[in-house]
Parts: C-alpha cells; sequence; structure tokens
C-alpha cells in the first residue's frame, strides 16, 4: 500500500508539471495584461514596469525563472495585491475555502446516502420518484440559479438569513445549501443503483430468510456491499467542494480561493492564477489518491488488486 501510494504521487508529478505548462503559455497568450486599464500609461513608464517584473523577457525565459522559484517553493508576489506573497494570500483564503468546503462534504453524505436507500427501498413507490425528481433537479438546476433563488426567499423576502459575506455561523448556510445539492443528487443516485444492485444477490434473499429486521438488511448488509461507487467518486466531490465553487463564492462573496481565482484571471494576475491553479491540481491528485485508498480499504479484492501492481 505503501509503494502504491508514492507511486501514484510520483505519477502526478507529469501531469502537474503539464498544467503549469498549458497554463502558463495560455495565460500570457491571452489578450490584455496585468497592467492594462482604462487609464493607459505612457510608454516609457509601461516598459518600465514590464522590465521591473519581467514581462520584457520571453516566455521561455519567464516560465523558466518561474519553475526555479517554484523548485524552490517560492510562488511569488501577486500583481493585483501589492506587497503580499502568493502563498500569504492562499494561507488566507485557504480558511473560509476549506470550512465551506468540509461542512458541504458532511452534508452532502449525511442527506445522499439515506436518500439513496430510501429511494432503493422504495422502488417504484412515490417516495421513491420523489427523491429521484430531487436528485434530477439538483444535478441539472445550474450553482448560480440555485443561489439566487436562495438569497430572494430567504434573505430578501423572508430576512431570515445574510444574502452575502462571511461574518458568522449564519454566512454558512446559503452557501453550503446551494453547493450541497448537487453531491447530494450524484450520491443519492449512485446509492440507489448500488443498493438495488445488491438487494438482488443471493445473500440478501438469505438474510431475507433468516428474518432480519428490513433496516438492518439495508444498512448493515446492503449499504456496507453499496459504498465502492460513492467512494470512487468522493474524491472529485471533496476537492470541488473544498477548494470551493468559483461562482458560489463570487455570488455570496466568499473571500476564499474562489473568488480570488475568478478576480486573479479577470485582472491577469499570472502569479496568482498560477498558484492557484497548481494549488487546485495537487489537491484533486491527493484526494482521488484518498478515494482509491478508501476503496482498498473497503474492499480487500481491490487492496490485493493495487499490492500486485505495485510490486
Amino acid at each position: 500500500m505503501i509503494s502504491y501510494f508514492f507511486k501514484r504521487v510520483l505519477g502526478s508529478i507529469p501531469t502537474l508539471f503539464l498544467l503549469c505548462v498549458f497554463l502558463f503559455f495560455l495565460l500570457r497568450l491571452a489578450p490584455g495584461g496585468p497592467f492594462d486599464g482604462e487609464r493607459a500609461f505612457p510608454p516609457e513608464v509601461m516598459a518600465q514596469i514590464q522590465k521591473n517584473y519581467g514581462l520584457d523577457q520571453p516566455l521561455l525565459k519567464q516560465f523558466w525563472v518561474w519553475f526555479q522559484h517554484l523548485l524552490m517553493g517560492d510562488l511569488g508576489e501577486s500583481f493585483q495585491y501589492l506587497g503580499r506573497s502568493v502563498s500569504e494570500i492562499l494561507g488566507d483564503a485557504m480558511g473560509p475555502s476549506f470550512q465551506l468546503g468540509i461542512v458541504s462534504i458532511f452534508i452532502s453524505l449525511l442527506i445522499g446516502i439515506p436518500l439513496g436507500v430510501l429511494s432503493a427501498w422504495k422502488q417504484g413507490t412515490w417516495m421513491d420518484s420523489s427523491a429521484m425528481f430531487f436528485a434530477v433537479a439538483g444535478i441539472s438546476l445550474p450553482s448560480y440559479l440555485i443561489a439566487s433563488l436562495l438569497v430572494l426567499i430567504f434573505s430578501i423576502q423572508l430576512g431570515w438569513l445574510p444574502a452575502a459575506l462571511w461574518e458568522g455561523p449564519e454566512s454558512f448556510v446559503l452557501p453550503v445549501i446551494t453547493l450541497s445539492l448537487r453531491p447530494i443528487a450524484i450520491i443519492a443516485r449512485l446509492v440507489r443503483s448500488s443498493v438495488l444492485d445488491v438487494l438482488a444477490s443471493d445473500f440478501i434473499r438469505t438474510a431475507h430468510a433468516k428474518g432480519l429486521p428490513t433496516w438492518k438488511i439495508l444498512f448493515k448488509h446492503a449499504l456496507k456491499n453499496s459504498l465502492i461507487p460513492v467512494i470512487t467518486v468522493l474524491g472529485p466531490i471533496a476537492a470541488s467542494l473544498v477548494t470551493g465553487s468559483f461562482l458560489v463564492e463570487m455570488i455570496f462573496q466568499i473571500p476564499g480561493l474562489g473568488k480570488h481565482f475568478v478576480t486573479a484571471v479577470l485582472n491577469r494576475d499570472y502569479p496568482l492564477v498560477m498558484g492557484i491553479a497548481l494549488f487546485y491540481g495537487v489537491f484533486l491528485v491527493f484526494a482521488n489518491l484518498f478515494s482509491d485508498l478508501l476503496c482498498a480499504l473497503a474492499d480487500p479484492r481491490i487492496r490485493l488488486e493495487k499490492g500486485a501492481e505495485s510490486s
């Protein structure tokens, strides 16, 4: 298992390197620059600014200088937030994004798994139809529409919750609901499909024949053997939630990674865009790896197969 872990980590290095190369040159080749604005600088002032930030050098040299600093753990300084390093900005922005993401993951599992089990248990009934209608709606409706409806109802009309900002526990509610609906729907559909397959197994019929209670059959036997698909998608879902949704953080004005990334792209803040994108890439790699390790722990056959591959 340890050798498999290190093999996966080393195997992700080329992927992260290609991500850096692609994003670096894509940003530089896009129209506009970090110092383009409504009020144009005189040519000699612009030339001096470009020289100070090394933007007058050939692209390959710019990339090599940036990559050398990256290998030393230096992500550079932000163009937008003068005097602040990218590492410092990332450290400040991780807190809100991680808090929002962790709460959203917990809510998604807490609601999605029982909803999927209930839907499979009551297959073909109104409860099954209602649960799957909710799941389809959760997958289909875009985040910005859900967020707008929640703000309209609970903030503007009822006045129960704040419409934006990050000022207390009540600020969690609307962003968490917005972020959680899609993962809840995905998890519920996966659990329903997997539980239905398990319920058709011979050992479930044997459990029924022994007179075991329905709840015990569902949650101890059927659900236990149905979680592998959920664990498989848990890595990407966790990465998308913990790192924060761009639109959700912008709509609710949450000072997290997503909001900083959007503003950095709009302002052509090259170092900040590269730093956040690299952080997303690393987090996604480890989230997927953690998901694979959980699958190996849940199913010994997977562990043996991976052990054979790593050896």
